[in-house]
């Protein structure tokens, strides 16, 4: 029986800069499964070429010359992604830069990108960030979650607080997952969390979906900011 497999993720890299978009390019096709289709250096030449090339994702940076990452993302949801919502194909935007302010966050956000990292980013974690997102994942950088988090609202009503803060999640990891997750809010990749503890990167990955599984989380992002807002890691150590 033949076994098909699943097809590479097509990307799109929107960079000014020759250099960041030639290093992107390098580094994301050394993953299996990902295969970079074409790189712009302009908002302009990105939309011509979603056009004819139809990405699955797009690696979107903020500070393009003439129209910026913020107004290209916009017209990608509106242009293409209408087209696309039959078939439930729609175009992905992650945007990376090196801009961590909230009104970026936000209007990156809310201007239909589904994930948003800084540049200094591993490329495993890239990588595994590209592959969520395409999947239908959002994916915030670590690194900016505090300044999201900020951006919620205090409920009213503390009852549920109360509950969740009962809830023995943090005794549902093991010790091991427990210094995994640690690691986890800190950003690292699973190379970096293997390396730390001493343990294989297969064995990392398996603590992470571990993690996952039993926080009934999604993602990695949603890990971290559930181990935050619940209190599973102390903030003097992250």
């Amino acid at each position: 029986m033949t076994t098909l497999c699943a097809a590479p993720v097509k990307v799109l890299i929107v960079e000014d800069y020759k250099l960041t978009r030639v290093g992107l390019r390098c580094a994301l096709n050394n993953y299996e499964g990902i295969d970079v289709i074409n790189e712009a250096q302009s908002a302009e030449e990105a939309l011509n070429m979603i056009e004819q090339e139809k990405p699955d994702v797009v690696i979107m940076d903020l500070g393009l010359p003439n129209m910026n990452g913020l107004e290209a993302t916009i017209k990608i949801m509106e242009k293409f992604n209408k087209k696309l919502s039959e078939t439930n194909n729609d175009i992905k935007v992650i945007i990376l830069t090196s801009h961590d302010r909230e009104e970026e966050i936000v209007a990156s956000l809310g201007a239909g990108a589904t994930g948003y990292c800084m540049k200094d980013i591993d490329p495993d974690t890239l990588a595994d960030v590209i592959q969520q997102v395409n999947k239908g994942a959002c994916w915030l950088d670590p690194n900016v979650c505090k300044t999201a988090l900020k951006l919620f609202p205090k409920p009213e009503n503390t009852q549920l607080i109360y509950k969740q803060e009962t809830k023995d999640d943090k005794g549902h990891l093991t010790e091991r997952e427990q210094e995994v997750l640690k690691l986890l809010v800190k950003g690292k990749s699973n190379t970096e969390i293997a390396s730390e503890l001493i343990v294989s990167v297969h064995t990392a990955k398996a603590h992470v979906c571990s993690i996952l599984q039993k926080l009934c989380v999604d993602d990695r992002v949603q890990a971290a900011v559930k181990a935050i807002k619940e209190g599973l890691v102390d903030d003097k150590e992250v």
